[in-house]
């Protein structure tokens, strides 16, 4: 769209780039396991899981202005019904594909009373309901309590082969949840989500419906982190409730978008990335690597509220992927400012 003054542009030199770029790196990724060996495999599965989990929560909370610390309730629920379908006979990488669909039907419900709650109430109403769900996974003979269980329907593959179905099954997911999201947020749904995000109440009296955008991003949100579950699953085999239920998955999510920038699509992925090349770091230093990831968050928010992507974009104005609209002078009115700035100079 362009008047006489400015012109209203969704795409640029340096988006299509990156856009481009980036999808030049999905299809070399997908090469990776002719070229390189299961350790590498593995190391680059565990960063598209977090690089999804901080897509998720970004989207849930950044976007929706939707805080919650118990998504871990459906990272959980994707590892268990992962390994129900494969009880049931579901081929593993089937039922991971399939987890995420189960708990987006069940998170739908969920999200009607749990949307009525607002800001600390939402906060520590999803933590209840992520116990909930914990003590209900114990129930199931299956789990066998705390003690747990195992996804043994892997154990058909061979080592080298399951490394490598599972980076590819964990590329796929990225790929789709990453594409969702930003058609998501380019569409109308997103600009309605992020109105009421800032002003509910002035959203709702636009004509924005409130309800079902908020259920959109909530269900959405889920099935993420139910995925990252499934393919979490799918690289550690075993299944322990007390330990894909635990809050420190909520807590990995909120540092990697704290340190990326909150509200920023590329912010998320840039967290992810440090957050994964600290862990590799000092991941082996027990609780003082937590410790130090505390007080890393605490810092940045504190020095640089808007994350390191989103003071990137303040200081230079450049987005890399178009979520937004950018303003920019038509040709006529730069013309008409240089013209201006130029008497301006002349008369002094």
């Amino acid at each position: 769209m362009t008047n006489a003054f400015v012109k209203v542009e969704r795409w640029t030199r340096v988006s299509i780039v990156a856009t481009g770029g980036s999808l030049l790196v999905l299809a070399a990724l997908a090469l990776l396991p002719f070229a390189t060996g299961s350790a590498v495999l593995d190391k680059f599965t565990t960063l598209f899981i977090y690089v999804i989990l901080a897509a998720t929560w970004n989207a849930l909370a950044g976007y929706g202005g939707l805080v919650s610390i118990g998504q871990q309730a459906f990272f959980g629920l994707g590892a268990y019904f992962t390994i129900r379908l494969s009880d049931y006979g579901v081929n593993a990488y089937l039922a991971a594909f399939a987890s995420p669909v189960i708990v987006g039907l069940l998170a739908w419900p969920i999200s009607w009373p749990m949307l009525r709650l607002r800001a600390g109430e939402f906060a520590i109403g999803m933590w209840v309901l992520a116990e909930l769900f914990h003590l209900l996974v114990n129930l199931d003979p299956l789990i066998q309590g705390e003690t747990g269980t195992s996804l043994i329907a892997l154990n058909a593959y061979d080592a080298s082969t399951r490394n490598a179905l599972t980076f590819w099954t964990a590329l796929v997911a990225l790929a789709a949840v990453l594409a969702i999201l930003f058609i998501l947020l380019r569409s109308q749904v997103g600009a309605g989500l992020q109105a009421i995000r800032d002003n509910e109440e002035a959203a709702a009296s636009i004509g924005i419906r409130v309800a079902s955008t908020k259920q959109i991003i909530f269900v959405f949100a889920a099935a993420g982190a139910a995925i990252a579950g499934a393919l979490w699953l799918a690289t550690a085999i075993s299944f322990q409730p007390k330990t894909y239920f635990s809050v420190q998955w909520t807590s990995y999510m909120i540092f990697m978008v704290l340190v990326g920038g909150l509200a920023t699509f590329e912010g998320a992925i840039l967290g992810a990335i440090i957050f994964f090349v600290i862990e590799a770091s000092f991941g082996a230093a027990g609780v003082w690597y937590l410790i130090g990831l505390g007080a890393v968050a605490l810092v940045m928010s504190l020095a640089m509220p808007r994350g390191l992507f989103g003071t990137f974009v303040a200081t230079t104005g450049v987005r890399l992927l178009p979520i937004g609209h950018w303003l920019r002078p038509s040709a006529s009115n730069s013309k008409l400012l240089d013209a201006s700035a130029s008497l301006k100079e002349d008369i002094r």
